[in-house]
């Protein structure tokens, strides 16, 4: 039984979709800063064929889960990895970048600038 993968974190990259050979097979990659670690982590996911417009309507710095599958092959001697998604879900929030070092949860609402 396979079992199943899942990370949150942010988007930092999303690339535009690659077609290959004749047949039409696609891959879209992208990168997810994963910040439950205590040293963030980007890790590139890459999603096939039809799973590449589930990028369309996320951008980056956009909280997401994904759901992947661990996928390994050899090729020459040498060994690879990827992560193929299969989801990807948005949390709804997205990360404003944060001006001057504060958040916007470090602002009160009594002492906004303007």
């Amino acid at each position: 039984m396979k079992e199943t993968y899942t990370l949150k974190g942010t988007i930092k990259q999303i690339d535009e979709t690659q077609s290959f050979g004749d047949k039409g097979f696609t891959k879209r990659e992208f990168v997810v800063t994963d910040k439950d670690d205590k040293y963030p982590q980007d890790i590139k996911f890459e999603a096939i064929k039809e799973r590449c417009d589930q990028l369309d309507n996320i951008s980056v710095g956009e909280e997401v889960e994904v759901s992947f599958n661990l996928r390994g092959n050899e090729y020459n001697g040498k060994y690879y990895v990827n992560l193929q998604a299969w989801r990807v879900k948005s949390e709804g929030v997205k990360q404003a970048p944060a001006e001057n070092g504060a958040s916007i949860e470090d602002v009160d609402g009594d002492d906004i600038p303007f």
